[in-house]
């Protein structure tokens, strides 16, 4: 499985956009610290994917989402890389015994697949928004994790990368 954490919060991610001809687009702009921190993991060959909302990253909140993975996934053995963050390395860290983490290499996010996922969410439910409060910004994260979860084929597609497909 791949895993990792994206951050998205109040600040406006400006984009191109369409526009009738002789006039300009008008995007709201706003630039507030607040965010929120969604942890995935994907199972590449099947596209199936489990996901956290959670307001910190941390080694408490990476505890409660290897446990959602673990019951999420109980009847397999999940091998995980992971980045060098410290919450993945910490000596705190409580890994369920269905998981290995694996650090990946230093400075190599383009191996990490889950990526592709922050991308399409960044794309298709943030662009050009500004958001009234983090509770709308948590709604429209669900939303689109929403359609993620409900579509396996999609994720397949956008993770399935051919260095981690392992025949048995």
């Amino acid at each position: 499985m791949a895993q990792d954490e994206g951050r998205f919060g109040r600040i406006t991610d400006i984009r191109t956009c369409w526009a009738p001809k002789g006039t300009r687009p008008t995007v709201a702009r706003q630039v507030v610290r607040t965010f929120v921190y969604v942890y995935a993991a994907v199972c590449m060959a099947p596209g199936k994917m489990t996901s956290l909302i959670l307001p910190s990253a941390n080694t408490a909140m990476m505890d409660l989402f290897l446990e959602e993975v673990s019951h999420d996934f109980k009847e397999y053995f999940v091998i995980m890389p992971v980045d060098g963050a410290g919450r993945h390395r910490s000596q705190g860290l409580r890994i369920p015994e269905n998981i290995r983490l694996i650090q990946q290499p230093s400075h190599s996010p383009e191996l990490n697949p889950v990526g592709h996922l922050w991308e399409e969410l960044r794309e298709k439910h943030f662009p050009n928004r500004a958001f009234k409060s983090l509770d709308a910004v948590e709604h429209a994260r669900c939303k689109g994790l929403q359609q993620l979860h409900d579509g396996p084929e999609k994720v397949k597609s956008m993770t399935n990368f051919p260095y981690l497909q392992v025949t048995c």
